[in-house]
């Protein structure tokens, strides 16, 4: 897909009109810094610790874009809690000449709020017709965590579609996040764009996506290798006696056992050695 045929290629912050950046959430560190940030056409991926804010930034994108805060399309409104920040009252998106033919707004967070509120629907509560067909014809709740996940996307997602995620890896083994892969490689194909957040090295290892870090520093472009997911990912599975060693302060005693401590009444005989 060519850059100016995106649905979404630019996101800038109107920085003139924040009062104040001592607030939340322009308090975040990453936020702080933060002044625009250009969208790949087909994948984009936010990567970051816990609490940067990457999360609370790709949910203004959702809410910018029309979406419900707590997932869903763009013609759900159903509300749970008010918990989303206003940040993006703040945002200014630019968008392509084409407009998506289908989108959705898929967060771990508040999945299963969604997946009640799919069922409410279904049952015709807000004057329309069932939608169950659309996820799968089976309710979402009488499927586990990741089976749910993964019937949403594979029969609500579909071609020429805007699709946001946040930590969509949450209930998914590592064989069902190479599923997801083949999943969104496939809708990509068909014309969707993808913006994601993720702690998942597996995730966040689509081929040519766009990643950018959210840190102290700002948001920033990186590389997949420079990730500290996967640089501590692959130092764990190539040195893991070592480093549980140094984590837990015990020696490893063969695959995934720690020496046991002596038990109570007893004293631990010195070693021979």
């Amino acid at each position: 897909m060519d850059r100016s045929e995106q649905f979404v290629s630019r996101v800038t912050l109107q920085r003139d009109r924040v009062e104040s950046l001592e607030r939340y959430p322009f308090s975040l560190p990453a936020l702080r810094h933060f002044h625009e940030l250009d969208l790949h056409p087909e994948m984009t991926i936010f990567v970051g610790e816990n609490g940067s804010g990457k999360s609370t930034f790709l949910e203004a994108l959702a809410v910018s874009l029309g979406f419900n805060p707590e997932g869903g399309t763009k013609s759900f409104n159903f509300r749970t809690r008010e918990s989303h920040s206003k940040l993006h009252e703040f945002l200014r998106i630019r968008k392509g000449p084409i407009r998506p033919r289908t989108g959705f707004f898929l967060r771990a967070e508040s999945f299963f709020n969604l997946a009640t509120e799919i069922e409410v629907l279904d049952r015709g509560e807000g004057g329309g017709l069932p939608i169950i067909h659309y996820y799968g014809g089976q309710s979402l709740h009488e499927q586990s965590h990741g089976e749910s996940f993964l019937a949403l996307m594979m029969h609500k997602f579909s071609k020429n579609g805007l699709y946001l995620l946040d930590e969509p890896e949450s209930p998914l083994s590592p064989q069902r996040q190479l599923s997801v892969i083949a999943i969104m490689h496939d809708l990509i194909l068909r014309g969707s764009q993808f913006i994601m957040a993720t702690h998942s090295p597996i995730l966040m290892a689509y081929p040519g996506a766009t990643i950018y870090e959210f840190s102290s520093d700002g948001i920033k472009p990186i590389e997949y290798e420079e990730t500290e997911h996967y640089q501590i990912t692959r130092a764990f599975l190539s040195h893991r006696e070592r480093m549980l060693q140094e984590i837990l302060g015990a020696s490893v005693d063969g695959p995934g056992k720690a020496q046991k401590p002596p038990k109570r009444g007893t004293r631990s005989r010195p070693s021979r050695d």
